[in-house]
């Protein structure tokens, strides 16, 4: 039986692959999803404030008020968190330019209904009402590539 001749000449290591990142975490997603459905949330708060003051309860116009000066805030937080999936998850960059547009429409909005321009104030709460759907129903759809949200809790 022939012996088996060890193996004087080493074989050839591979360079090692330069440290991965740490994996991203998910929160800038968790905070768009938290985000748009408060903004969403909000703006039907609008709708039926709006409704309960044209039935004739005028106390309801103060808290209407109010209640766009929230929508606003909450549409800039939307704004950051989708600005911050689009550059830290890579995602798209739509979301982010629609969340700032809801900014500027939910802004315009408020002036229209301080200066009780109702002709521009109801259509253009309409258009705020589906943009801030639109973004709700994506930030839901939208899954994460492997490679950035991998290891993700």
């Amino acid at each position: 039986m022939p012996r088996a001749i060890p193996n004087l000449i080493p074989a050839p290591v591979a360079p090692a692959a330069p440290p991965e990142p740490p994996p991203r975490r998910r929160w800038p997603l968790r905070l768009l999803r938290a985000g748009a459905v408060l903004v969403l949330l909000d703006t039907l708060v609008q709708a039926a404030l709006a409704g309960l003051f044209v039935t004739g309860d005028l106390d309801l116009l103060v808290w209407h008020a109010a209640n766009a000066a929230v929508l606003g805030a909450l549409t800039v937080v939307q704004t950051v968190a989708a600005v911050l999936v689009w550059r830290l998850l890579r995602g798209p960059g739509w979301p982010a330019a629609a969340s700032a547009l809801l900014v500027v429409l939910v802004f315009v909005q408020q002036g229209l209904g301080e200066a009780r321009v109702l002709a521009g104030h109801m259509p253009l709460g309409m258009a705020v009402f589906g943009c801030a759907t639109a973004l709700t129903c994506w930030a839901f759809t939208h899954r994460p590539t492997a490679h950035v949200a991998g290891g993700a809790r």
